[in-house]
């Protein structure tokens, strides 16, 4: 029989060169400031239609080669074979952000492709949903998220919230919301906003 060594101690010593496990950024100071803030100056980072579910906001198909999240595995070395999927890279939350919003089949408004693209305004560049809000959030720009009907629903998936808290968006607003995800949207610090009927 193999002996396998058991680590010991308080804290779990986290692989530094994982692609798979990276410490949560939850609890940056950034993070954990509250969202009741004055929403200034704000853009659209999508506009939806009706019955966006959590897989169009976090999917958990498999990463292309050609997707952001795909870009910044091939970065550290990980071969296309070997990228999994979203689920499985679901602890490693620099994978998860940029599979935020990058659904094939997400229908952002601003665009006339499908997929996780946006318009970085006010220059009107189109590039993914990753990029323009790096773009913002490096001027400091806050984000808002517009749909309509039934936003969030399918099943309870907390990368949803998580990712569209760590794309720098501080509102949603639809016509209505799925009562878990708009849960789950407070509990990141986003405020779920609903239009009058």
């Amino acid at each position: 029989m193999h002996h396998v060594e058991r680590g010991s101690g308080a804290l779990f010593a986290w692989p530094a060169q994982s692609t798979y496990i990276k410490p949560p950024p939850f609890l940056d100071a950034r993070l954990a400031q509250s969202s009741l803030r004055d929403l200034k100056g704000a853009r659209a980072l999508a506009i939806l239609g009706n019955s966006i579910t959590t897989d169009h906001i976090s999917p958990i198909s498999n990463i292309r080669a050609n997707s952001v999240a795909g870009a910044y595995l091939q970065n550290l070395g990980v071969a296309p074979p070997d990228f999994n999927n979203y689920g499985a890279r679901r602890m490693n939350h620099e994978v998860m952000v940029r599979g935020a919003f990058a659904n094939v089949r997400l229908r952002n408004r601003m665009v006339d492709v499908e997929g996780g693209f946006t318009k970085h305004q006010p220059d009107g560049a189109q590039m993914s949903m990753y990029d323009a809000a790096m773009k913002y959030d490096e001027k400091g720009v806050p984000l808002i998220v517009i749909a309509g009907d039934e936003y969030g629903t399918g099943s309870a998936r907390d990368w949803a919230a998580k990712g569209t808290r760590l794309l720098g968006v501080r509102a949603v607003i639809a016509n209505s919301f799925e009562r878990i995800h708009r849960s789950n949207l407070v509990g990141l610090g986003v405020l779920p906003c609903q239009l009058p009927a």
